[in-house]
């Protein structure tokens, strides 16, 4: 597999989310070419703020591996890490991280600010967005025109 098919399966977790009424978030964790974590955005329906999409890959790749260190994995992700994500990523020791669409409004990333090019946090990850991005974005605001009753022109 390959950065596309990884970011695919992170978009078949985004469209999960989408199905259970949640924001299309999707993400999943790789580790020595296999995805060893799977999430997508429950904050709603687990009346947990905490459960976007990179947190319960990290959890299910934790729980899985048996470490909730995870050096040497990437997070493939359909919108760019939020500041509480991109906390998590880094207590992970997540080496790489791989995102889709960029999030002008919550995106810690490089869009409202970098938290990974801090030079005062110990633990930085390569970062690579705009994967897929168009994929990534047209979920994304496919799901709020059909909230707001609209239809998205393409």
């Amino acid at each position: 597999m390959n950065d596309e098919d990884y970011m695919r399966a992170a978009l078949e977790q985004a469209r999960q989310a989408g199905a259970c009424g949640e924001v299309p978030v999707g993400a999943v964790v790789v580790l020595d070419g296999e995805i060893v974590g799977r999430g997508f955005n429950q904050p709603i329906g687990r009346h947990d703020p905490t459960a976007h999409a990179e947190v319960m890959a990290l959890r299910d790749a934790g729980a899985r591996l048996g470490n909730y260190r995870l050096p040497g994995a990437t997070l493939y992700v359909t919108l760019e890490p939020c500041a509480m994500c991109s906390g998590a990523i880094m207590h992970a020791r997540l080496a790489r991280v791989v995102f889709g669409a960029r999030d002008p409004k919550t995106g810690v990333a490089g869009s409202v600010l970098d938290l990974f090019a801090e030079t005062r946090l110990n633990h930085h990850a390569r970062i690579e967005g705009g994967l897929l991005a168009d994929e990534c974005a047209r979920l994304l605001s496919g799901f709020f025109a059909a909230r707001r009753g609209r239809t998205l022109v393409a």
